[in-house]
Order: C-alpha cells, then sequence, then structure tokens
C-alpha cells in the first residue's frame, strides 16, 4: 500500500546562505518503560530511529533541504516524517549546525555540493504505518550505543553525542558542606580543607 501523504520534490524553494545548501534534520527517539523510574538507566531505556539509504549498509538521521516556506524546525519534522514516517515535538534549541560534502561530492575539494546542515532532537509522538519514501527508506530503532556504531557520517555521530549530552546531562557533583580555603603563604600551596 502507498501512502496517500507526499515527499516534496525538487529544488525550486532550496535556501542557500553563502553557496552551501541548507538542510536540516532530526534525531527522532523515545524512551523506553516506566518515566518515574530512575535517571541512572534512562541511558538503557533512550532509543533512536535511523534511516537506511538504499545500497548502503550503515544509517542516518533523517534530513533534507530546508525551505524558503519554512523555518528549520518544520523542515526537520517534515524530513522526519517523508523519510521515516514519524511525527514528533521538538523541544528547545537545535542540537549544532555542521558544514559537510553531500554524498555525491564526497571526495572533492570544491564548495559544490557542500551543505550546511541544523540538526534537532524529535521526541516521537507517532509511527505510521506507511510514509512517503518508505520504499527508499527502511527505519530501525536502536540504542544510543548502537546508533554511535551505524551512523555513516562523523557529524551526525556528533550530533549524536550533543542529544546525549542533553538528554541525560552529567551529574552535578554536590559541594562539601563544611569547604575552606587556607590561603597560601608566599612559598607554601593553597591547601583545601573538607
Amino acid at each position: 500500500m502507498s501512502s496517500p501523504l507526499l515527499a516534496r520534490q525538487g529544488r525550486h524553494l532550496q535556501r542557500y546562505e553563502n553557496q552551501l545548501r541548507l538542510v536540516a534534520g532530526c534525531i527522532p527517539y523515545k524512551i523506553n518503560g516506566n518515566s518515574s523510574s530512575q535517571s541512572g538507566d534512562l541511558m538503557n531505556r533512550v532509543e533512536v530511529l535511523m534511516i537506511s539509504s538504499p545500497g548502503r549498509h550503515d544509517l542516518i538521521f533523517p534530513k533534507g533541504g530546508w525551505e524558503k516556506d519554512e523555518t528549520a524546525c518544520e523542515a526537520a519534522c517534515r524530513e522526519a516524517l517523508e523519510e521515516a514516517g514519524v511525527r514528533g515535538i521538538i523541544k528547545g534549541v537545535e542540537l549544532g549546525h555542521w558544514v559537510f560534502r553531500s554524498k555525491s561530492r564526497q571526495g572533492t575539494g570544491s564548495l559544490e555540493g557542500a551543505c550546511k546542515g541544523y540538526m534537532f532532537a524529535l521526541e516521537v509522538t507517532e509511527e505510521l504505518d506507511y510514509w512517503p519514501e518508505q520504499s527508499i527508506h527502511g527505519r530501525m530503532w536502536v540504542a544510543l550505543p548502537q546508533a554511535f556504531q551505524l551512523c555513516r557520517y562523523e557529524w551526525m555521530r556528533e550530533a549524536l553525542c550533543l542529544f546525549r549530552n542533553r538528554l541525560l546531562p552529567l551529574p552535578e557533583l554536590p559541594e562539601p558542606s563544611n569547604f575552606s580555603m587556607v590561603m597560601p603563604a608566599p612559598a607554601e600551596p593553597a591547601i583545601a580543607l573538607c
């Protein structure tokens, strides 16, 4: 069965900045299990959705052209729908942006084919049975450690690292309750007393 949704075609609305094609994408994710569980096991409950490309064994995250009639967030959501068949919510700001060469121009030294990609985290709220680019892109939910191994591009691994750090911030160390500083004499180092 084909999808009633249609993917956008062509580049007549494509955004460019300083000869770079602007693209937007996202890391679709879900958190499995009980949300009241300890945050320490959150890393084990997070899965990200990755998509395949024809003739390749590695995976990527949904991304594509950012067009003139949409925001970067809207473009990222559209690409997730078209390429991965998911809808969701983008919370907060972008994970970052990267300059890279399109897959057809990876080995060239020219600016031609260079892109500037903006990546977001997309919390998945709906997974469709059929989607516009289903015949081109398969999809697979994977755990975070596996995603790092399967991801084709270094810049997407960097985005995945930023996503992980934003979702799972390092715990703050508590300050000792009775911490004082002894000022050094000119020839001796400072000593912290706890």
